[in-house]
C-alpha cells in the first residue's frame, strides 16, 4: 500500500497535528467536532504529546504520506487504578485516503502497542451508528457493540446515536 509510514507522534508535529485535525472536522460528520473546532491549540498539542512520550498508557500513532499526515490513532488511558486497565481509541483517516487500508493498519498497529504495555487489556470507541463503515471495520477487528447513546449528536435539527464499542485483548 502507498508509501505509508507508520510512527509515534512527537512534540515537534503539534501543529501538523491540529492543522490534520481543524481540516478533517469539515471532512465529515462524522466527527465531534466540526472544522476548525479542535479542542487544542498548537501549545496544548505540544504538551499532550510531550506527555505520551514514554508513557505506557498514551500514545498516538501517525500514518504519514511523505510530510502529509494521511490519518492518526490515539489511545489513551486513564491513571485511575481501577480504569488504567481500558484503552480509549481514537482514529481518523483523511477523506482522500479513505479505502486504502489505513485505517485498519492503524488499529492493528495501536492494538499490538497496547497488547505490550502489559496494562491494558481492554480496548473502548464510540462511533456514530449511522457511520457503517467504521462501524463494519470495527466490528471485523473483533470490537462488539456494548451500549447504545441515544441522541449523542445534534447538526442540523437531526439527532444522531452513537456505538459504545469494546474488545477485550
Amino acid at each position: 500500500m502507498e508509501n505509508i509510514i507508520y510512527r509515534t507522534a512527537k512534540e515537534q508535529d503539534a501543529e501538523k497535528v491540529v492543522e490534520f485535525f481543524n481540516m478533517v472536522g469539515g471532512e465529515t460528520t462524522y466527527m465531534s467536532f466540526e472544522k476548525d473546532e479542535y479542542a487544542l491549540d498548537v501549545k496544548e498539542q505540544a504538551e499532550l504529546l510531550q506527555s505520551f512520550e514514554g508513557s505506557k498508557t498514551n500514545t498516538m500513532l501517525l500514518a504519514m504520506d511523505g510530510e502529509e499526515i494521511a490519518g492518526l490513532s490515539t489511545i489513551t488511558s486513564s491513571h485511575k487504578i481501577k480504569s488504567r486497565h481500558i484503552a480509549e481509541l481514537g482514529i481518523v483517516v483523511a477523506k482522500k485516503y479513505h479505502g486504502r487500508g489505513i485505517g485498519t493498519s492503524l488499529i492493528h498497529q495501536v492494538t499490538d502497542w497496547v497488547r505490550e504495555n502489559g496494562i491494558t487489556t481492554k480496548m473502548r470507541l464510540d462511533v456514530r451508528a449511522d457511520n457503517l463503515k467504521a462501524v463494519q471495520m470495527y466490528l471485523k477487528l473483533g470490537f462488539v457493540v456494548e451500549g447504545y447513546i441515544k441522541h449523542s449528536t445534534l447538526l442540523n435539527g437531526v439527532y444522531y446515536d452513537d456505538y459504545i464499542m469494546g474488545m477485550m485483548l
